[in-house]
């Protein structure tokens, strides 16, 4: 059997928020869930950078570190890493066997997500890991993986109009199901938030009568260094290489950075020289990771909402570029016009190309829609598929070219390049 085979008969179920069904699943398979300390991490964006910084330090300062994030670009195994390891895909399906037959015969079977999760934590507590690292999947109240009563820490990284379809539609009502996450007296560490956001968090906060922290950005010092400032000791700052791109993640480090200080109050043994060696040795791949491809360099971005369109859209600013060249593919869910007012500038060029496999937004639409947003592009073109399209894009333009608009579609780049 292989991993593919054992998830598909739970696609049917699609996204289906709730917490009854994993918590009877995981009763079924012994409440593992419990004997794992965790920090559980929710956030429109930045969740999962900050999830790569906290596993990556925490595995350089010798603790046996279990990550669990989602989706994946390439590989199922991404999802589950032990010490930054992705599970071998042997032990997934063994795991996925062993979910599976504690599934009840009489209830309501559990989504594809409930069942990955479920694997997570068997397998973290099978291997005993001293932390587990958790992305929140969708939201964060019903979220799967919502079960663990007492986290050590939650962080939120931010919030933003996403999802509305599943967590309602207003910035407010998405802060309440990321908040969702917090727990009575659980320290919490949180990003910026928009004012409306921001309310709802921090009445959740007095409510649970969580220690919370709110660190300032960290600052740049050189190309590829940062400075972050103690949010437990003012007069403390600590420096450290921040490999990946984009302003961005001077804000996202220090949360990371944050949770690790409230970890060494506790008593967990961090040096300095883990934090620098963690920090650096970070990977998070398809985030403003530049690639080659055919010898043409080339930048990919999810970027697959307004918030991180922006981002990306800033990042490329400051690479003084004349024009940009973008091809992109999004989902029918997403926020199309806003994703486009955040990226379309004046002379870049658009070649839009479909998300193979998923439920993909018609380029033809997208094309019209883009063009009604930004007039003055120099082009706008559909191609049946993504490499036609960059085919297209590198022999017609001597611009800096941008793959982005989604996940799915840099997962498909990076599994035929």
């Amino acid at each position: 059997m292989d991993i593919d085979s054992l998830l598909k008969p739970f696609q049917r179920f699609g996204v289906n928020l709730g917490l009854e069904r994993i918590q009877k699943l995981l009763a079924n398979l012994g409440n593992p869930h419990h004997q794992v300390p965790v920090i559980h991490v929710a956030g429109t964006n930045g969740k999962g950078s900050v999830c790569a910084y906290l596993s990556s330090v925490l595995t350089e300062a010798g603790y046996r570190t279990g990550r669990y994030i989602s989706p994946h670009l390439v590989d199922w195994t991404e999802r589950i890493c032990l010490n930054e390891q992705p599970i071998s895909p042997e032990e997934f399906c063994n795991l996925l066997l062993q979910v599976q037959a504690a599934i009840a015969k009489d209830g309501e079977p559990p989504t594809q997500f409930e069942v990955i999760t479920a694997a997570a934590w068997l397998y973290f507590a099978q291997q005993k890991v001293d932390i587990a690292v958790i992305e929140v999947g969708l939201g964060g109240r019903l979220d799967a993986t919502n079960v663990c009563d007492k986290p050590l820490i939650t962080v939120i990284t931010s919030i933003s109009r996403e999802h509305w379809q599943n967590l309602g539609p207003t910035v407010a009502d998405i802060a309440r199901e990321k908040a969702g996450i917090l727990k009575p007296g659980c320290p919490a560490v949180v990003g910026n938030l928009p004012p409306d956001a921001d309310k709802v968090v921090r009445s959740r906060i007095l409510e649970l009568h969580c220690p919370s922290f709110m660190p300032q950005s960290a600052r740049q010092i050189a190309t590829g260094w940062a400075e972050y400032k103690s949010i437990i000791n003012p007069n403390v700052t600590i420096k450290y290489p921040l490999p990946l791109q984009g302003q961005i993640q001077l804000t996202n480090s220090a949360l990371a950075l944050a949770a690790l200080e409230i970890l060494q109050q506790r008593g967990w043994q961090i040096s300095e020289k883990a934090i620098v060696n963690g920090m650096a040795k970070t990977k998070w791949p398809g985030r403003m990771q530049w690639t080659s491809w055919k010898n043409h360099k080339l930048l990919l971005d999810g970027a697959h909402n307004p918030a991180a369109a922006q981002v990306l859209r800033d990042y490329v600013n400051t690479l003084n570029t004349p024009a940009v060249t973008w091809v992109m593919g999004m989902l029918s869910t997403k926020d199309h016009t806003d994703i486009f007012k955040a990226l379309l500038q004046p002379h870049d060029q658009l070649y839009l190309v479909p998300v193979p496999d998923h439920s993909s937004a018609h380029p033809e639409e997208l094309a019209v829609l883009a063009q009604q947003i930004c007039p003055e592009l120099n082009l706008c073109v559909v191609y049946p598929d993504l490499l036609s399209g960059l085919e297209t894009a590198f022999s017609s333009t001597d611009n800096l070219v941008v793959l982005c608009g989604s996940l799915y579609l840099i997962g498909h780049f990076l599994e035929t390049k």
